[in-house]
């Protein structure tokens, strides 16, 4: 319910949309050869994050309607295990399929969930909170480029989290969600000496 002109109106939520954001990372790369196209990676990184969820409400009626938006901000720590395959170096040049999970921890959330207000004007500001843990899977592909001095790594890689994150709050906000999952496609670029 929301008052508006002194008058209490029932609104209810029509439609949701959440639009991912940009963010990046930054972290080390180690790796172990199991075999000689074969090695064991891990590259524990700390990540940058956010993603928007809009809410659109109307009345009854629906000659009236509310618009809000909800900026959902996340700082990881992930802490990923995976398997490389690698292809035959041509030359300066290889390319690889890999492949694994990992353990994300939201530092962002924690925050949140110990009920730390924000303070903004936005009623959504309080009212949108996830929780801290997650593990995935992820998988992509990759090529390296082996330069004078370093290796050069291209990577596209798709990161499906296996948890639901949604912490139900009492509010129209966290009751018209069923679920919040983690999804990222992540660019990487990686200099290996």
């Amino acid at each position: 319910m929301i008052k508006y002109n002194n008058v209490d109106t029932r609104y209810r939520i029509r439609s949701i949309y959440t639009r991912p954001g940009p963010g990046f990372a930054i972290g080390l790369v180690t790796d172990f050869r199991i075999f000689e196209y074969m090695r064991l990676r891990t590259t524990p990184s700390i990540s940058f994050a956010s993603r928007k969820i809009e809410y659109f409400l109307s009345n009854a009626t629906r000659d009236s309607s509310k618009y809000f938006e909800k900026t959902v901000e996340s700082t990881f720590l992930i802490f990923p295990i995976e398997v490389k395959i690698q292809s035959k170096r041509l030359g300066n040049f290889s390319a690889y399929v890999i492949g694994g999970g990992g353990y994300m921890l939201d530092l962002a959330s924690r925050k949140k969930a110990a009920g730390v207000q924000s303070g903004g004007a936005n009623q959504l500001d309080d009212n949108v909170k996830l929780k801290r843990d997650d593990y995935y899977y992820s998988g992509g592909a990759g090529v390296d480029f082996y330069l004078m001095y370093f290796k050069l790594g291209l990577e596209l890689k798709l990161h499906m989290g296996t948890k639901n994150l949604l912490q139900k709050e009492n509010s129209i906000f966290t009751n018209s969600l069923d679920k919040v999952r983690s999804r990222m496609v992540t660019f990487t670029v990686t200099f290996e000496g």
